[in-house]
């Protein structure tokens, strides 16, 4: 296999191992109040990099994984020949400034390095415009040389666009991606092809379960599973159609791994190595005990052929679909994560906008757009059960988000109406009424089909009309009334 299918390029100076160790089990191994021995994790990482695997992805929450990879970097290598990629997940409601300057500078330092090659980012609710922030912060940081590139974590399609159209430089979106959850084929590879963003695929083993350990066992019970990875992934598997369906997979693997002479795993992650769009698969690693170095690098040295493929596509079509979008497990149900809610990452999603006492017993919620102060109107005003939302444009301060995209314009507007109805307790399911404004008749499609995914399963009444709208930037305009439950 040549060099050029042993990396991928993520940007001009930055090329990266196909096959990405990840270490988010360092978290696992701790989470008993234990500690890693640095010295001896950093060895393990050593044994990787001598095996051609350069390639590291970590986070700020994940244990001490970039402690440890700073001892590796000082210690051990050559820091030209490893790729240390890690990740900023910050607490819901925004940063300041200063905020993201002092986790990017506690991430340096832990890496004891000069710059972050690769930095990904999270965000926990669309919702709240304040991610835009985060990132415009991360691109003063790049622009200063604290972050060599910025990239993404956990990002539907939708708002990868949002971010790309509004002048953000993204080289990468890391999201899980295998043979149990395929959303990332539901537009997420096209999109990153366009715009020349790789996807970086987690979960392709799903926490081990895709592998001749479990092939034609009985069914485990969820309590008596030993890690964060199982307990999560077996909610991907009882999600796409439960326990005899992903044998069915699993036997389908074992036949083309046999015919290959690898493993599951290996065809398991080769299959989504090999769609368009994907840039490398991380598989994760629990340093010193658990490492797998030789069944990974067999990942670069074989490619399926069209008829393991065709086999494996057929018995992908008997699970049930993922629900949602990419990233979606973190932000509504069904939580597929490890406890089946946000309770281990998050505490609350605090309100999008600030709400202030009105008259009359009504509560008003303000974005705090300049054309809130100087027409004196409010986002959204609450009157009982009831909530207007005021006519909405891709505004966020003095910045227009999405540029002369109708779609990522449509996107971000439906994105404040739903943080307007959260700062009032409600949300997008309590709308019975949208009005939206175009000022391209050309548009209108692009702009209706963004309303039907995000409002699909809602329907409420509505009506797109063509009319000239205040600013010449701005292409789509949406208002909309809501009646709570409570």
């Amino acid at each position: 296999m040549s060099s050029q299918e042993r990396y991928t390029e993520l940007a001009h100076d930055l090329r990266i191992s196909r096959v990405i160790t990840g270490l988010w089990q360092i978290a696992d191994m701790e989470r008993d109040g234990g500690s890693v021995d640095l010295d001896s994790a950093a060895r393990s990482m050593q044994a990787y990099t001598d095996a051609g695997l350069s390639t590291f992805d970590m986070a700020d929450h994940y244990g001490s994984s970039e402690e440890i990879a700073g001892h590796f970097a000082q210690r051990y290598i050559d820091r030209e020949n490893v790729q240390l990629l890690t990740k900023w997940v910050p607490k819901p409601g925004g940063s300041s400034r200063e905020t993201v300057r002092i986790a990017v500078e506690r991430a340096l330092s832990r890496l004891k390095a000069d710059q972050i090659q690769l930095l990904q980012y999270h965000a926990w609710n669309y919702a709240d415009p304040s991610y835009l922030d985060d990132l415009s912060y991360l691109k003063e940081l790049q622009d200063e040389g604290l972050i060599g590139h910025l990239g993404l974590t956990n990002f539907d399609t939708a708002h990868l666009r949002v971010v790309l159209e509004s002048g953000i430089d993204i080289v990468s979106n890391q999201l899980c991606f295998s043979l149990l959850d395929q959303r990332a084929a539901n537009g997420m590879l096209e999109l990153c092809q366009q715009r020349n963003v790789k996807v970086l695929a987690f979960g392709t083993l799903a926490g081990g379960f895709l592998s001749e350990r479990w092939l034609n066992t009985p069914e485990p019970d969820q309590a008596a599973l030993a890690t964060w990875s199982q307990m999560k992934y077996k909610r991907y598997i009882d999600e796409a159609g439960g326990w005899s369906r992903f044998q069915n997979l699993l036997n389908v693997l074992h036949k083309t791994a046999k015919e290959h002479e690898v493993s599951i795993a290996n065809v398991a992650s080769r299959f989504i190595l090999e769609q368009e769009g994907v840039g490398a698969v991380i598989i994760g690693a629990r340093l010193g005990q658990s490492e797998h170095i030789e069944n990974n690098s067999k990942l670069l040295n074989y490619s399926l052929n069209e008829g393991s493929c065709d086999a494996i596509r057929e018995a992908l079509g008997s699970l049930n679909a993922i629900h949602g979008d990419c990233g979606d497990e973190y932000r509504k149900p069904p939580f597929l994560t490890a406890s089946g809610d946000l309770s281990h990452h998050i505490e609350s999603l605090p309100r999008p906008y600030p709400t202030v006492p009105g008259s009359d017993g009504q509560t008003l919620a303000l974005s705090g757009t300049i054309w809130e102060d100087l027409a004196g109107f409010s986002r959204a005003v609450r009157k009982g059960n009831t909530i207007f939302v005021s006519g909405t444009t891709a505004t966020h301060g003095d910045r227009v988000i999405g540029a002369d995209d109708p779609t990522a314009q449509a996107h971000f507007v439906i994105d404040k109406l739903e943080g307007a109805l959260q700062s009032l307790g409600a949300g997008l399911e309590s709308v019975v009424r949208t009005r939206i404004f175009i000022r391209n008749m050309d548009d209108w499609e692009a702009v209706a089909k963004v309303h039907g995914e995000r409002f699909g399963s809602i329907q409420p009444a509505n009506t797109l009309v063509r009319a000239e709208l205040v600013g010449d930037e701005y292409l789509v305009e949406i208002e909309a009334d809501a009646i709570c439950q409570t």
